[in-house]
């Protein structure tokens, strides 16, 4: 299956979504505002790498960009801080989005039911459900996870190393179902 699929087969002509919903945020640790402040002072000095549309059956679903700091290596990607920014063009559930994520990472690696179910709570929780013009940005924080943002505020972490490289995977990792996507988004990217 394509990652568009992630990105919902339910994505149909016209579909209709929930608001989004604000959902509470656990207070951020002394460790947290560390890290985060280490990884923003990494990705200062970002570039974009590349972008690229996905399109399924057809029909646009949105455009990603991949921002990274000069000398971004693809076959390292998982030890790197990157931003993977994806601006929507069609309308979109939040369980879709979870469902089809986690079926793309098991395209990867295989994941037992039991985290399968916890992840795909956790995007649920860090990825409303989104309209025509959202832009939600995955940011990676190698050892650590992913934080998002969904249109520039930040909208929670999933910390969970293992998870980020899977997540990002769907798109960076060379066994991708979407390769020209891949290319696209590596375009100016090292070895």
């Amino acid at each position: 299956m394509r990652p568009a699929v992630w990105l919902a087969l339910s994505v149909y002509v016209g579909g209709a979504s929930a608001p989004a919903q604000t959902r509470a945020q656990p207070a951020e640790t002394a460790a947290d505002a560390a890290g985060k402040a280490e990884l923003k002072s990494a990705l200062q000095k970002r570039q974009l790498i590349g972008q690229g549309r996905l399109r399924v059956w057809g029909f646009d679903v949105y455009e990603a960009r991949l921002w990274g700091r000069p000398g971004f290596a693809a076959n390292d990607f998982t030890a790197q801080p990157f931003e993977l920014e994806f601006a929507y063009l069609r309308d979109l559930k939040a369980s879709d989005i979870a469902a089809s994520s986690i079926k793309e990472m098991r395209r990867d690696q295989a994941i037992d039911d039991q985290l399968a179910s916890k992840w795909s709570a956790e995007l649920r929780r860090v990825i409303p459900d989104i309209k025509k013009g959202d832009r939600v940005t995955g940011i990676h924080q190698p050892g650590r996870g992913v934080a998002f943002e969904v249109n520039g505020k930040p909208s929670g972490e999933i910390a969970d190393a293992q998870f980020a490289k899977l997540f990002f995977g769907i798109w960076l990792a060379p066994n991708t179902s979407e390769p020209q996507l891949r290319a696209a988004l590596l375009a100016g990217a090292g070895g």
